[in-house]
């Protein structure tokens, strides 16, 4: 069948892709028909062994018909061969491409990782072939043979240990290539996962501030509408420019998604928006108080957005739960570290207003991904308070919040 038009193709095609090794047959067939061919030749050379028969035909046939199923069931497929082995040698045939089928079946259960079969079925042909060529000679055909000359011990035996030495090595190679397949998939797992959590911390914070803002701003509206709809309006103006606000920053967020190597349309925001920060904020009921200390100095921009995210949860934490209407702003740039810290005097609305402590949580993902930490909880005066230390040398090599 041609899969160039939507329909199967042969199996053994479907097996390569899903095992990434050909079909055992393929390679069966062809050790086979190198048996036949190659033992004819050394049948013409070795004039003093015995000629090949029906039988021995057979034998040439039957280790490569077991290294089909060498995949399924590697030991039992080495053994058989070698008994194969042992009985064409026992009968007089001549030596030649018999052994083939038998260094197919230890490659396979060697790089199958049972390397212990495979030496076994190795020692029991060469403890065999000891026994007929030196001692069970004497009983076996052809008749009048003498024993076995020792070089011709010694070549099968390098022989063999050659074989069994690539078979290791295909077999370490193949364990490397795993390890670092497996390894490669992790490592893209995790990205997926970072990126993941990155926009979701992302949208949280864009979400819950200006909903935040929204919520607090239609609850005047509605208790104003009657009384006094100049500040009704007011407060649906501002519903609207947080909600546009909103969707500007979610747009962004999302079109990162859709092409994530083209650069944004919009600047991410950073510490130079706090004044807009606090309109916001202003806008919600909340006055917010700036202060800062020190000579400010140039930001990545991964970091100076996670700044900035940070201000903007805490603020949104007073707002939502906190009952004080005014909040301190201190950005502190220290030698090698900016702090900043904003503080409420509370007390808390013990209202949770949906909130979930993910506000929290995401702040201290963002300065943990740039080497700095956050403190937050109740002061010792009352309120509460957020301390969040970021180390300015760590984010030279780093971006990203």
């Amino acid at each position: 069948m041609d899969e160039q038009y939507g329909r199967p193709g042969p199996p053994w095609r479907r097996w390569v892709e899903r095992t990434g090794r050909s079909p055992a047959w393929r390679s069966a067939l062809i050790v086979a028909v190198v048996a036949q061919v190659g033992s004819g030749w050394a049948e013409r050379a070795q004039t003093g062994r015995v000629s090949l028969d029906w039988f021995g035909r057979l034998l040439l046939l039957l280790g490569p018909a077991l290294l089909v199923v060498r995949h399924r069931h590697p030991v039992a497929v080495v053994y058989g061969v070698a008994a194969v082995n042992l009985v064409y040698i026992g009968a007089g045939y001549p030596y030649g491409p018999v052994f083939v089928s038998l260094a197919v079946a230890c490659f396979a259960a060697v790089v199958a990782g049972l390397r212990r079969a495979a030496w076994g079925a190795v020692g029991l042909l060469w403890a065999g072939h000891l026994l007929i060529g030196h001692w069970l000679y004497r009983w076996l055909p052809p008749a009048g043979d003498g024993p076995a000359p020792w070089a011709q011990e010694l070549g099968i035996t390098a022989w063999v240990l050659a074989m069994l030495a690539l078979a290791e090595v295909v077999r370490a190679r193949r364990e490397q290539w795993a390890r670092e397949r497996a390894e490669r998939t992790a490592a893209e797992r995790r990205r997926v996962g970072e990126e993941r959590l990155r926009i979701a911390r992302e949208l949280h914070d864009v979400l819950a501030h200006s909903i935040s803002v929204i919520n607090v701003q239609a609850g005047v509206g509605l208790a104003l509408l009657d009384t006094d709809p100049e500040q009704a309006r007011t407060a649906l103006t501002t519903i609207k420019a947080a909600s546009k606000e909103a969707l500007g920053e979610v747009r962004q967020v999302l079109d990162t998604l859709r092409a994530p190597g083209d650069a944004p349309r919009t600047p991410a925001p950073g510490l130079g928006r706090l004044p807009e920060l606090v309109e916001q904020a202003a806008a919600a009921g909340l006055g917010v108080d700036v202060t800062v200390e020190g000579p400010p100095q140039p930001l990545a921009p991964g970091m100076d957005l996670a700044a900035f995210r940070i201000v903007q949860e805490a603020l949104t934490n007073v707002v939502r739960h906190s009952g004080s209407r005014t909040a301190r702003v201190r950005v502190g740039w220290r030698p090698g570290v900016l702090e900043l810290r904003v503080d409420d005097d509370g007390p808390p609305t013990g209202d949770p207003a949906g909130g979930s402590r993910n506000g929290l949580i995401g702040m201290r993902e963002r300065a943990s991904a740039l080497g700095g930490a956050i403190e937050a909880g109740p002061r010792p005066d009352g309120g509460f308070g957020v301390v969040a230390r970021l180390p300015l040398k760590a984010v030279s090599n780093r971006e990203g919040p």
